[in-house]
């Protein structure tokens, strides 16, 4: 390995842009849980009869995280039986409902066979006066954001998701980008954001280790299917989406989808999403041999055994909740509730601590502070600092496993049942 980093070339894209006060896409404007440098405070402390702006339930399930922008929340839902899929518009003052907006019907959804997902996990995006809401192969659609009229829909990109959906949308120029990891098939793709139309299709080169004589793989199940949401970041000045699949990582130039390298990895079904820090893009492997990587993300062609700068392999590696980067540390929330620091240019381990609880939801990290919400309610704020440091312990009624959103100094928090305004 090189031990040398680049740096002062390579920048998250969009952060000059992010505006304070909304939180457009999945883990925010900047895609990887940073608040925005804007945002004044965030309340430290909550529990249901302290600092509850508002409480607004919300019907049937769904672990979608909130988009917020113009004084609106837009979050989707499905029936449990994921047979009907919705988008819902909250007022961001008062918390009622404005919108409920039925999109999709399917008459024979596949079965999740599990507990932990559901059928409308993947979050949407949001932009001045469109918001487009994703559930998979089962439909995706752009809506006016005013009036919740309907501006296209799709329902024709075919995978076969077998646990459900869980990739998020993500905005990049004209293009909204989506991802499929289906147990049958493997593919970004980009639609016009205006029309909907296909802009470009590109199917995952990985290479499976689970083939038999035959060709086709020796088993169905998780083994292909892949949960992630991609990073848009900059290269020497040019976009580079970057995309974790199952046992492979791969970079794409953002306006065509081309490949431009990847990394093999030991794990598979990927769900956590990437960060950037100190000129190393920062990825798990997903399940079964889990570690953190820091890759240099300046290669082409096959760069698994030329820039991966750092391995950190531990049970703690989380499988579900994505890292958060500060001050040159990365932070990560393990699924059982353990917590660890790690220098984020060499993969040295500074601390580990457990929090206690499980945890599906991503962390947010704000003015020296991390938050982490847990399965059964417990949220825990962290001191995002070289020691451990807890700040504070919080609890609602119910659990999460959605991923939270900021609306300027507020938290927008969404548990398994109902939607709140935290807010001092």
């Amino acid at each position: 390995m090189r031990s040398g980093v680049i740096s002062g070339l390579i920048c998250i894209a969009g952060v000059a842009v992010a505006v304070g006060g909304e939180w457009t896409q999945f883990r925010g404007p900047t895609g990887d849980g940073r608040v925005s440098e804007t945002t004044k405070q965030l309340p430290l402390k909550w529990s249901e009869t302290e600092n509850v702006a508002w409480k607004t339930a919300i019907p049937h399930l769904g672990w979608a995280t909130p988009v917020v922008m113009d004084g609106r929340i837009w979050l989707t839902s499905a029936t449990e039986e994921g047979n009907d899929f919705y988008a819902y518009c909250v007022d961001a003052a008062s918390g009622k409902i404005l919108h409920e907006k039925k999109l999709f019907h399917c008459s024979k959804p596949e079965p999740l066979g599990n507990s932990v997902n559901c059928y409308a996990s993947p979050s949407p995006a949001i932009e001045p006066g469109r918001v487009y809401v994703h559930f998979g192969s089962y439909g995706t659609a752009c809506l006016d954001a005013e009036t919740e009229k309907v501006i296209w829909k799709r329902d024709d990109m075919p995978c076969r998701h077998y646990r459900g959906p869980g990739s998020s949308a993500i905005l990049h120029d004209d293009l909204l980008i989506l991802t499929f990891d289906g147990v049958d098939q493997q593919y970004i793709t980009a639609l016009n954001k205006k029309t909907g139309k296909t802009v470009w299709r590109t199917d995952r080169t990985t290479k499976w280790n689970d083939l038999g004589p035959d060709g086709k793989p020796k088993r169905e199940g998780d083994f292909r299917k892949g949960y992630t949401t991609p990073l848009v970041i900059e290269v020497d000045g040019k976009p580079r989406l970057i995309s974790p699949g199952s046992s492979s990582i791969f970079a794409y130039e953002p306006d065509t989808g081309k490949e431009i390298w990847k990394v093999a990895t030991p794990g598979h079904t990927a769900s956590v999403s990437p960060v950037f820090d100190k000129g190393l893009l920062l990825v798990t492997t997903g399940n079964g041999k889990t570690e953190m990587l820091g890759i240099r993300p300046d290669g082409k062609g096959d760069v698994s055994k030329t820039h991966i700068e750092w391995r950190f392999k531990s049970k703690d590696v989380p499988t579900t909740p994505s890292p958060v980067a500060a001050n040159g540390l990365l932070f990560m929330l393990g699924n059982r509730g353990a917590v660890t620091c790690l220098d984020a240019a060499t993969g040295a381990q500074i601390w580990r601590e457990r929090i206690g609880g499980n945890y599906q939801s991503s962390p947010i990290v704000f003015d020296g502070r991390i938050y982490c919400f847990s399965v059964n309610g417990k949220s825990t704020v962290l001191r995002a600092g070289r020691t451990f440091e807890q700040l504070a312990e919080n609890q609602l009624d119910d659990g999460f496993m959605a991923s939270p959103a900021v609306d300027g100094s507020a938290l927008i928090l969404r548990t398994k049942t109902h939607l709140y305004r935290i807010e001092k």
